[in-house]
């Protein structure tokens, strides 16, 4: 099921984001790495940065290093980040836990990592997006291809709408309302995700976010960033871009966005997508 999985992620919107396989193996370095990114974040405890990948949940400690939290191999297809040293993950153990289920369910942190215990769906859902608006936790179950959303934050689940999702946005101010990317173009739902329709003009984007109820940032199949202003109902692209697709994205607020491209670097813009800058760079790109 996980090249199942894995291919279909790959087909929305022929982004290619995914990148992983069946039974992807580990390099045969003693330390495999970062792997592919999936998630990114700051903790608002302390600023720092986390990367979410294939091989583990790091923490940037310098402009080419980062460092596995807890020495902790899993693969985490779903991240980000709620409150302080609070974090929302789901995906798949490590190769070491061979007798563990095949996918973790919703996982949480209290601890920025160190720790982490089994919300709901162990061994059934693979959460790739999951996004918190204020008392609703929306999530993209891959197995079920349906949106779904939380009023408990994540123990318990109501069923929603099927979709091709590769990012949700949403944010607490209106958390009846969930934005989606798909292959179908960028989708809204007004009912807790039970259906979603169009956002006529909205530039074909590969993620998204809601900073408040009225903007919506993201990042388009080219890399340029693509804000709102309106809720979707106008766009703009403010003149930054990325060297490539974004394989993660999070805007922290309306000015400092974070993305990932394809060969794991770490981008910051400081300015609402005008500029960036590089945060970080994997030691051997």
């Amino acid at each position: 099921m996980r090249g199942i999985r894995c291919g279909l992620a790959a087909a929305v919107l022929t982004f290619g984001m995914t990148a992983c396989a069946q039974q992807q193996e580990a390099p045969s370095s003693a330390d495999p790495g970062i792997g592919h990114v999936h998630g990114v974040g700051v903790d608002p405890s302390d600023g720092a940065v986390y990367v979410a990948g294939h091989y583990g949940l790091f923490k940037v400690t310098g402009a080419d290093t980062a460092q596995r939290v807890a020495g902790r191999i899993a693969d985490h297809m779903g991240f980000t980040v709620i409150g302080p040293k609070t974090f929302l993950a789901s995906g798949h153990p490590g190769e070491a836990d061979a007798s563990a289920p095949p996918h973790l369910g919703l996982i949480r942190t209290a601890d920025a990592g160190a720790t982490w215990t089994t919300v709901s769906e162990g061994g059934s859902a693979d959460f790739h997006a999951l996004q918190l608006a204020g008392d609703t936790l929306y999530a993209y179950d891959s197995q079920t291809g349906r949106v779904r959303s939380s009023a408990d934050q994540g123990a318990t689940w109501t069923q929603g709408a099927e979709e091709k999702v590769v990012d949700l946005a949403a944010t607490a101010t209106r958390p009846e309302r969930v934005y989606a990317t798909t292959q179908d173009g960028v989708r809204v739902s007004g009912d807790k995700g039970q259906k979603f329709a169009p956002v006529p003009g909205a530039p074909t984007l590969t993620h998204l976010d809601a900073p408040d109820d009225k903007t919506l940032i993201g990042t388009d199949v080219e890399g340029r960033i693509q804000v709102s202003a309106d809720a979707g109902a106008t766009w703009r692209a403010p003149g930054g871009s990325l060297p490539g697709q974004a394989g993660a994205f999070t805007a922290v607020d309306g000015k400092r966005l974070l993305a990932a491209t394809e060969d794991g670097v770490i981008h910051q813009s400081e300015d609402g997508g005008v500029s960036f800058s590089v945060v970080f760079r994997p030691a051997a790109t």
